[in-house]
């Protein structure tokens, strides 16, 4: 699927679509990624701040995705945890970019080479219009060669 239709699939995912959660971009290169969580009154929680779980949610899938499709078929890659900081209240719109460079990606390539797996803990702030950042988020994932790959 080309960045450009799943952005759509996204925005039109019902989680995502009912959270207020709206994907701006994702790079045709796969190595960046932009979202962002609209107030709704909805999405309000008892105190009306952003509900953390949709704080939570609108960080969720990008890391995984722009590394599985940056390394290709060759990779095993999925979520292994995660874990939240709730820094200052949300308010209004916030976002989060994931950028992902050549760097990050040959680590993960040298470390997975010898097929077992790897961890690694990618961040990710989420911000408030004034570049305040409301939460960090960690994401880990799991990253692995496939055995047919090994053999090439």
């Amino acid at each position: 699927m080309k960045p450009s239709t799943l952005r759509h699939v996204f925005n039109l995912w019902p989680p995502f679509l009912s959270s207020g959660i709206h994907v701006t971009e994702i790079a045709a290169d796969w190595r960046f990624a932009r979202v962002e969580l609209r107030m709704r009154p909805w999405n309000r929680n008892y105190v009306g701040t952003h509900f953390g779980g949709s704080l939570f949610a609108m960080t969720d899938p990008f890391w995984m995705l722009l590394v599985k499709e940056s390394l290709g078929r060759d990779y095993y890659v999925w979520d292994k945890a995660a874990e939240i900081e709730f820094v200052k209240p949300g308010k209004g719109t916030v976002h989060a970019e994931f950028r992902l460079d050549e760097v990050i990606l040959d680590e993960i390539r040298a470390d997975a080479a010898n097929g077992q797996k790897h961890l690694r803990w990618m961040p990710v702030d989420v911000f408030n219009t004034q570049h305040e950042v409301v939460a960090r988020v960690r994401k880990q994932i799991y990253v692995r060669l496939k055995p047919e790959a090994r053999n090439r």
